[in-house]
């Protein structure tokens, strides 16, 4: 159990630390006015925060830096949110400002805001494609032996392929086949897609298409969906500015997880409701094993929901990077759903 001294000084030490980068001693500490202590008192206090395992020492300086033990600490039981000034706010809200049609849009621009706005990467996982139902479907012909296939979602998602169509089609089949898709699909998951096509569609091609095996076999083959593009990032390399990261070898790693890794939306849709907070070693990945990663989820109408997440160094400015995630979760929820219902 820590003294109410040493909550205090250990408090005042992460902060320090996460503003400066630079290992923090007991003689800049006591000269903080919220620290009333002598310089020997706070050393020692110090020493005891160290034995305990909240503090280490570096290897270059007599100061001390926070654990990661130290970091949960602070995390779990000191942080409290802090206010957003009001520029950040209205960066923020100008996601917002342009009228987008796309979810995919609304979430890129997120990305982009929130990485210009903490300096470090953001990431954001995109609802689950798979779960968005067909609005329509439009078949655009565009030589005489291709079209374009456009599937757009309740969520303003559009999905574009180009596929083959056979040669010498007449083009009434085009408006037939535009005129079956709707009327058969309309409504139907995309995760759904490829079963209501062999099970419904096909039927009713071979009934009214001309030459339907070889355009059932372009379009099915065109329309699969996969679910792989649904990560977006902002800053990628911004990371790369702290000086936290030095290790050439940890970055290539880490820049490897951004570029390819299939764990990363895992980990982001990992944990419960709300604000949620990795540190460290309590990341899966090795590779992240010097960050921290803050996540929080948001909704997208009453079924779909995506996670944001900002990566940084350990010594992140929690108290902010809090306030904003809780900000951006519940204006884009409100937003998404929103262009969901078309209101």
């Amino acid at each position: 159990m820590l003294t109410e001294r040493q909550l205090l000084i250990l408090s005042v030490t992460v902060d320090d630390f996460i503003q400066s980068a630079q290992p923090v001693g007991s003689s800049q500490l006591s000269k903080k006015s919220e620290l009333p202590y002598s310089s020997a008192t706070i050393r020692n206090e110090m020493a005891e925060l160290e034995g305990m395992g909240f503090l280490e020492k570096t290897h270059t300086s007599s100061g001390r830096v926070p654990s990661e033990k130290g970091y949960r600490f602070y995390v779990d039981n000191m942080l409290t949110p802090r206010a957003l000034p009001l520029e950040d706010i209205e960066q923020l809200r100008s996601i917002f400002d342009t009228r987008l049609s796309e979810t995919e849009e609304v979430i890129r621009r997120s990305a982009m805001i929130l990485s210009e706005l903490t300096n470090y990467t953001a990431v954001l996982l995109g609802p689950d494609i798979g779960k968005h139902t067909i609005r329509r479907l439009s078949i655009v012909p565009l030589t005489a032996d291709s079209a374009l296939a456009l599937i757009v979602t309740e969520t303003g998602h559009v999905e574009k392929r180009i596929f083959d169509i056979p040669q010498g089609l007449d083009p009434s089949n085009i408006e037939r086949m535009i005129n079956i898709l709707n009327d058969r699909l309309s409504g139907v998951a995309l995760s759904d897609l490829q079963f209501r096509l062999e099970e419904e569609v096909l039927a009713v091609f071979r009934q009214h298409i001309d030459r339907y095996t070889e355009l059932f076999a372009s379009l099915q083959k065109a329309v699969v969906v996969s679910n792989d593009n649904n990560v977006f990032y902002g800053g990628k390399l911004n990371i790369l500015n702290q000086p936290d990261f030095h290790d050439l070898h940890k970055i290539r790693d880490l820049m490897g997880v951004f570029e390819g890794s299939k764990l990363l939306p895992a980990i982001l849709s990992a944990g419960g409701p709300g604000i949620q907070i990795r540190i460290g070693s309590e990341n899966s990945l090795a590779a992240m094993e010097d960050c921290s990663i803050v996540t929080v989820s948001y909704d997208v109408g009453n079924e779909q929901s995506g996670s944001i997440a900002i990566v940084g160094p350990k010594r992140m400015d929690y108290k902010r990077i809090v306030t904003i995630l809780d900000t951006l979760s519940g204006d884009l929820s409100k937003q998404l759903t929103r262009m969901i219902h078309g209101k």
